[in-house]
């Protein structure tokens, strides 16, 4: 399974960014995807996450800007940044749990991250 994560760039304080993450290889199913986002110095930390149900949750520090929701694509996610703060300025990566055939593992697989910078 292979996670593409697009979408990151240079965005002012106050701005808007839309991630986007498409799964492909040999999918059996996915049964949640998330966002992680690792800022410089800091340790990994979980952004969101959306439920094949389509159940989603946020870190609590960032409910109100940030919405997680799943493309009209199968497998594919997005991520809505609003009124981006200094401080969200990381690399946001994309995972997915899931399995590749009815009777494997459920594992847990990362895409290579996408920077975001948000400064004046």
């Amino acid at each position: 399974v292979q996670l593409q994560a697009s979408g990151g760039g240079l965005v002012q304080p106050g701005g808007s960014l839309r991630l986007s993450c498409a799964a492909s290889g040999n999918i059996f199913s996915i049964y949640v995807m998330a966002w992680y986002r690792q800022a410089p110095g800091k340790q990994r930390e979980l952004v969101a996450t959306i439920r094949s149900g389509g159940t989603t949750s946020y870190a609590d520090s960032l409910k109100g800007r940030f919405t997680i929701s799943r493309g009209d694509a199968k497998n594919t996610v997005y991520l809505q940044m609003t009124s981006l703060k200094p401080e969200d300025t990381a690399v946001y990566y994309c995972n997915a749990a899931g399995r590749t055939t009815a009777s494997s593992p459920i594992i847990s697989y990362w895409g290579k991250g996408t920077l975001v910078t948000v400064s004046s």
